[in-house]
């Protein structure tokens, strides 16, 4: 889903005064007044993502400025295909350049990565997911960009749900604490998700109502045992892999038959699509 206007109008009017700040220098001396066209070309493979976002961001330069997308957002573009097309006041367009860029070639590159992770258990029940690893101020823009790669999003912020890891637990003093203690207060119908690295803490976690249960930084023989018992005892409950996911075990862990596998590579990791503006 695309973030609502009243969420990104104010983080695009932000990053645009950033960068204009007190005017753009070279865009006002040359006293552009004609109207101009363009085009956005890929300089390299990948995943398209963020063009309806970056056109907004002109349209708060001028009204008349449009960036019309060639391509739809998810789709993959080769090295020199044209992505969209623009048309409006020059100055518009150029002041609004660098920003608007930034913004789609950042997201783009984590829509390429998470579509290399998906595809790779795009058969499998297993559903990939994000995590909260995210740059301050873009993260409702970076998980837009996880959901155009194909894989799910995972909570947005501290309010989503609960998730109790292992400081929790040691501020808790267990498990059990912890959950017990935190039920108390949580609104339905929030969910209870407890991090677990040991076969043990898997045990407390199922024992004490767990409603996800996640694995993280098994190895592949002690998630097995882990899914299978989980499963054997309770089978509502859902299981999450995550810690050192990576291309190369991402299908092995998905084999092991958990319902989810967290990363927050796809974010933290991800190189910018390189894509460019050139005006006709």
């Amino acid at each position: 889903m695309i973030p609502s206007k009243l969420i990104i109008d104010p983080l695009l009017t932000a990053w645009l005064q950033e960068d204009i700040g007190r005017g753009d220098r070279t865009t006002d001396g040359l006293q552009c007044q004609q109207m101009g066209s363009g085009q956005w070309v890929a300089k390299a493979e990948g995943v398209i993502a963020g063009l309806p976002i970056a056109q907004r961001g002109f349209e708060l330069l001028d009204s008349q400025a449009k960036l019309t997308p060639v391509v739809k957002e998810g789709e993959t573009v080769k090295m020199g295909q044209v992505v969209a097309r623009l048309n409006g006041p020059l100055n518009a367009l150029l002041t609004g350049e660098r920003v608007a860029l930034n913004l789609a070639m950042r997201l783009s590159g984590i829509a390429t990565m998470t579509r290399q992770y998906t595809d790779i258990i795009a058969d499998l029940p297993t559903q990939f997911v994000d995590t909260r690893k995210t740059t301050p101020g873009l993260r409702i823009l970076e998980k837009y960009a996880i959901q155009v790669g194909g894989a799910k999003n995972h909570r947005m912020g501290l309010d989503d749900g609960v998730m109790i890891k292992d400081n929790h637990i040691k501020a808790a003093g267990s498990i059990q604490g912890a959950i017990e203690s935190i039920s108390q207060t949580i609104p339905y119908p929030l969910t209870i998700e407890v991090e677990t690295t040991t076969f043990q803490e898997v045990e407390e976690a199922l024992n004490y109502g767990a409603d996800i249960i996640m694995l993280d930084n098994m190895d592949l023989e002690l998630m097995k045992e882990s899914v299978n018992y989980i499963r054997g005892k309770n089978k509502q409950i859902k299981i999450e892999a995550s810690g050192n996911i990576t291309l190369d075990n991402l299908r092995q862990v998905a084999l092991t038959g958990v319902d989810y596998i967290s990363s927050s590579a796809p974010i933290t990791r991800s190189v910018w699509l390189d894509l460019s503006m050139r005006i006709d």
